[in-house]
């Protein structure tokens, strides 16, 4: 989105942890970042489909983004969060291990993903960022919210 990507040339990502690895979504999606309430499970959804939330009188449906990728399952505690996105004119929340910072990236640190990392299980990867101390994953919304493509990481 053009308001993410300022004059400055740099990114601004909200970044959060799943599975120990760190991801990126462009701000100018980010709605709002809440803590964990009660999810409804929706009968006969897709698998990582966690479920829908009331929020403030609307219904949002929950995507558990472990299971999305195809990351094992793992332990819900005081620093999940469900990031409430805007994309594709729909409004879904992620669940999240933990929402870690906002960072504004150069770009000249922002690579795509390379030839070995494209293909249908990871069309969701638009850029990988190279910071300092670590790597953060970039991640296409439209297509990871595209519950009919497949979004998974290989061998899961």
């Amino acid at each position: 989105m053009a308001e993410t990507r300022n004059d400055n040339g740099e990114e601004q990502v909200v970044v959060f942890d799943l599975a120990g690895e760190s991801y990126g979504i462009e701000i100018g999606h980010v709605q709002e970042i809440i803590r964990l309430p009660a999810i409804t499970t929706v009968p006969q959804g897709p698998a990582c489909m966690e479920g829908v939330i009331n929020l403030r009188g609307r219904v949002i449906p929950v995507i558990n983004l472990r299971a999305r990728f195809g990351l094992p399952d793992g332990e819900r505690g005081r620093a999940s969060r469900i990031v409430v996105l805007e994309t594709g004119g729909q409004t879904v929340g992620a669940l999240v291990d933990a929402v870690s910072e906002v960072l504004r990236i150069p770009r000249e640190t922002i690579e795509p993903p390379g030839a070995t990392l494209q293909g249908p299980e990871t069309a969701h990867l638009r850029a990988i960022a190279k910071l300092e101390d670590r790597l953060v994953i970039l991640l296409d919304l439209n297509k990871v919210f595209d519950l009919s493509a497949p979004a998974r990481r290989g061998g899961a």
